[in-house]
């Protein structure tokens, strides 16, 4: 059971210290948006090579961008363990997952609420991690989606039934009670924004979502 907590929920001008407060995460995930893809704007290389060289935690990108094949490698390069980006955006998928593969980092594809997961079937073992979002991409604090669940738990049949490695991540809206949803219909790993950054101790907040999620864990 994972949990990356989202430095979108971080004091951006206090960065440093704010990743020292997760060093008990297992990974900081880090929302690259666009403006374009998404009606949001955060930080392009500059700044996630910056946060690759201060993390406490290894990070999980995920890119909320139009265009993944021509961005998407470079957070490879800079040393990001996963890069995730979205199906949505992609004209070439499993070409771009080969890449960042080859590159040497995790491969990621995500999908917003609307869109159906069975065509990602057939590509399954492209890609190390398939994030299912519970809200709407583009802003953080927003409300967890219970309605995305039956769509997660085909997914978990799905991975279990092509004896698949895939991580199953969810994103939005995770809380102590959420992420109890989720666990049960089969994620494995939990990006937490608010919940985490918001809390006065967020090592402890870390420490009881994990609970929380094994304790509820899907068993095969």
């Amino acid at each position: 059971m994972r949990i990356n907590p989202s430095i979108l929920a971080a004091d951006f001008v206090n960065m440093q210290s704010e990743l020292g407060r997760i060093a008990d995460a297992d990974f900081a995930h880090v929302d690259v948006m666009d403006n374009h893809f998404v009606p949001n704007l955060t930080f392009g290389p500059q700044m996630v090579g910056r946060i690759q060289e201060t993390s406490p935690v290894p990070l999980d990108v995920h890119l909320m961008i139009s265009d993944p094949e021509r961005w998407a490698p470079e957070y490879a390069e800079l040393g990001a363990a996963s890069v995730t980006f979205h199906i949505e955006a992609a004209t070439e998928p499993v070409w771009l997952a080969r890449r960042l593969r080859e590159i040497g980092a995790r491969a990621g594809v995500a999908v917003k609420p609307g869109t159906p997961i069975e065509p990602l079937f057939e590509i399954l073992d492209e890609f190390d991690q398939v994030l299912i979002m519970t809200v709407e991409p583009g802003f953080g604090g927003q409300s967890f989606m219970p309605e995305t669940m039956p769509k997660l738990a085909a997914l978990a049949r799905e991975v279990r039934r092509r004896g698949s490695a895939a991580w199953l991540q969810v994103d939005g809206g995770i809380t102590e009670s959420t992420i109890v949803q989720a666990a049960e219909a089969g994620a494995d790993t939990f990006v937490a924004g608010s919940s985490v950054f918001g809390a006065e101790h967020p090592g402890l907040a870390i420490a009881r979502l994990r609970e929380a999620a094994r304790a509820h864990a899907h068993t095969h």
